[in-house]
């Protein structure tokens, strides 16, 4: 068993690094052909309009590859990355690795509390719907889900601000830090305090999906064979939901929250900017707006080692905890 278990470890592993290793071949071949193939000019973005003599744009031009083939470009960009080096930012003019350093951590902060916020309060709701089946509780977790689907996540964003910002004045309007506070200077309270709208905002946005999915998992297995012969022991109540259901609803609950890494990272590109939160996703919106190919290229590059990240724990979750796709593994030996 042993043997057979560590057999299937080291094949797990080398495909999901076969995996990675061609995703982000791909991510990067195809982001950095898009950007080429766009009206984006690297050496004007470089020099804003500033006036240079012909001898120093042409070195410009050399250095980042003006009138090379594509195929050459990409070599050379994709051999300065493996080396670790992704580029100077056009914007900050420092090192693209100091700038996302710098940004991704405080985007992490964020996008992680807002996770474990709306996986906790999505799995709650959902379970007080499927128990509670076709009661006002479950019609009001219903509505209260759809609303939240079909409303942007910016929308939801600028309504909070009115409210809790400008209305009741209990948090600030956006920004990491208070205005004219730097961050080594700022205390833990303001940091937090200017996080709180931004997070709850992402909060929101993903308590949806875990909800409704958890309220349907929860109605499927109380009227499953298992949970009606216990009923007919004289199990009821939370009792009931406790012993013969939240086990196998929970699994592939929080299998689900991972896979919405993505949902998240692209939530918080709108709600960074919306708040002016300095985080990779309002980053690369001014990356975007002012032409800083290397560190646009970059964020690609991160955002999807974070999207694999999290559909990799979700795949170790099914496959190393569910004792069901072992089981399958074993009879199909």
């Amino acid at each position: 068993m042993s043997d057979f278990m560590n057999k299937k470890m080291l094949e797990f592993i080398r495909n999901k690094a076969i995996h990675f290793i061609l995703l982000m071949l791909a991510v990067a071949i195809f982001s950095f052909i898009l950007l080429e193939m766009s009206p984006i000019d690297p050496v004007n973005a470089y020099l804003k309009e500033a006036s240079v003599t012909a001898a120093q744009r042409a070195m410009l031009e050399q250095y980042w590859g003006v009138g090379q083939p594509l195929t050459t470009k990409i070599f050379n960009w994709l051999s300065m990355v493996l080396t670790g080096n992704l580029g100077v930012s056009l914007i900050y003019r420092v090192p693209v690795v100091e700038v996302i350093g710098q940004k991704f951590m405080a985007s992490l902060v964020l996008l992680a509390v807002s996770w474990i916020i709306s996986g906790i309060i999505g799995i709650v709701l959902g379970i007080l719907a499927g128990k509670n089946k076709d009661s006002w509780i479950d019609r009001a977790v219903k509505t209260y889900c759809y609303i939240l689907q079909s409303a942007p996540s910016f929308w939801i964003g600028m309504l909070l601000i009115i409210i809790f910002a400008v209305q009741l004045g209990w948090f600030p309007v956006g920004l990491g830090v208070p205005i004219s506070t730097l961050n080594s200077n700022a205390t833990i309270w303001q940091w937090l305090s200017c996080m709180v709208l931004p997070a709850l905002t992402l909060s929101l946005v993903g308590v949806a999906p875990i909800a409704l999915y958890t309220r349907n998992e929860l109605v499927d297995v109380l009227s499953s064979d298992y949970v009606l012969f216990a009923k007919a022991r004289g199990e009821k109540g939370w009792n009931l939901i406790e012993r013969q259901t939240l086990r196998n609803i929970l699994l592939p609950a929080i299998t689900l929250q991972f896979l919405s890494f993505s949902e998240l990272f692209g939530g918080a590109v709108l709600v960074e900017q919306v708040f002016s939160y300095p985080g990779l996703g309002q980053t690369a919106v001014q990356a975007g707006l002012q032409s800083d190919v290397p560190l646009l290229l970059a964020i690609v590059l991160i955002s999807a080692v974070f999207v694999f990240a999290g559909n990799l724990i979700a795949d170790i979750l099914y496959y190393f905890v569910d004792p069901r796709i072992k089981e399958n593994e074993q009879i199909d030996k």
